[in-house]
């Protein structure tokens, strides 16, 4: 047993002697080939994003102007309508009672003005009588007149070219003019009007950016905006801001403005949400690939590479992105080589061999990769002349 245990320990001294042996003679590694790329100024675009709410052109709520039973319904949910279309008729059956009697009432005042009127001219009677009845007269025609409007009131039409909306009554429903609920909501979405607020300090930067003496000018100096939808697909139509609250809000702090898209295939539905997309363009910015980013406590940093083909770590600031880069705002300087891919790799002072890399596209970010709203995001650069 003595034999077998010695036998093994010289037989695993002799392995470690010979690993060592190899990695001795193994030659030490050289410097590693990484990408990198000469940090050079370009025009962008920045997108400053908004939630917006979607409403139409006009939303009218339909409410009766008098009490009823609801007779009949003509429209159903989501129904395209023209304006003067019928849309409910309300029970009338007491209402033509009431105009029966009325217009009887009528019919007795005018007969008794017509047998005043020959007593007055012969001077029979006082002209007093004669115009007491003629007042009589007026006021069952006004009474009259006041039913025949309400009967008409029964018959509702809709007052606007539009889509309906929900239709929270069923026919044989008591409805009144005090309902809380109105019948249903006409909307009108040929045009879609987007609201959204900016807070004070981006009102501030939209005065400044956009010239205009007025809130007009600088609504007319501002360019069409982009939408965002809820699926992260871009509206198919531009538009263009149409309006900015003069006042802020002062338990929000913000500013509301409202920005308009046709909406010729009725893709848009008033109620619905999206992102307002207002472009600025940036001059002479620094853009770096977002690849070549990482962070360490809480710091963005990159690798700049020396003369000697020797790397430095560096504290960056940034100021969004745009699509796949950063637009660096400090820490860099024109002209900088940095490494754009395998930061992980490396540590300060670390030697590599540099591989010029092509600089990353900036074009707008997929759709589907939205930022998050009321940031600002930038895409679409152009290298500078």
């Amino acid at each position: 047993m003595k034999n077998k245990s010695l036998f093994s320990i010289v037989i695993a001294i002799i392995t470690l002697y010979s690993c060592g042996k190899k990695e001795q003679q193994m030659p030490p590694q050289g410097p590693a080939p990484f990408p990198v790329q000469t940090v050079a100024k370009q025009d962008a675009v920045v997108y400053q994003e908004y939630t917006a709410n979607l409403e139409g052109q006009q939303n009218v709520e339909i409410r009766p102007k008098v009490n009823g039973f609801i007779q009949k319904i003509f429209v159903d949910e989501g129904q395209v309508v023209r304006k003067g279309q019928l849309l409910f008729k309300l029970e009338t059956q007491t209402q033509n009672e009431d105009a029966s009697a009325a217009k009887a009432a009528v019919q007795a005042a005018q007969v008794e003005v017509d047998r005043l009127k020959p007593l007055v001219d012969r001077k029979i009677i006082s002209n007093v009588q004669l115009e007491t009845a003629k007042a009589k007269l007026a006021q069952a025609k006004a009474s009259y007149g006041a039913i025949a409007a309400n009967i008409g009131f029964a018959t509702i039409t809709s007052p606007v070219d539009g889509v309906i909306g929900g239709l929270p009554f069923r026919e044989g429903s008591l409805v009144s003019s005090t309902s809380e609920m109105p019948l249903t909501t006409v909307s009108d979405t040929k045009i879609i009007r987007a609201y959204f607020s900016m807070n004070e300090k981006q009102l501030l930067f939209f005065n400044k950016t956009f010239k205009g003496a007025t809130t007009a000018e600088k609504l007319k100096a501002a360019p069409e905006v982009s939408l965002l939808l809820v699926d992260n697909t871009e509206y198919d139509q531009k538009g263009k801001l149409a309006t900015m609250n003069g006042l802020v809000n002062p338990q929000t702090g913000t500013t509301q403005f409202r920005a308009e898209f046709k909406n010729p295939e009725g893709i848009l539905r008033s109620g619905s949400s999206g992102i307002v997309r207002l472009p600025i363009d940036e001059k002479n910015v620094m853009l770096v690939p977002q690849n070549a980013v990482f962070e360490v406590q809480g710091k963005q940093m990159l690798y700049v590479v020396g003369k000697d083909n020797k790397v430095k770590s560096r504290i960056i600031e940034t100021k969004g992105t745009s699509g796949l880069n950063f637009i660096v705002s400090g820490g860099l300087e024109e002209g900088e080589v940095i490494v754009i891919e395998g930061a992980s790799k490396l540590k300060d002072d670390m030697e590599i061999i540099p591989q010029q890399g092509k600089p990353e596209a900036a074009a707008a970010a997929p759709a589907g990769n939205a930022p998050a709203k009321d940031s600002a995001k930038t895409t679409t650069p152009s290298a500078k002349k």
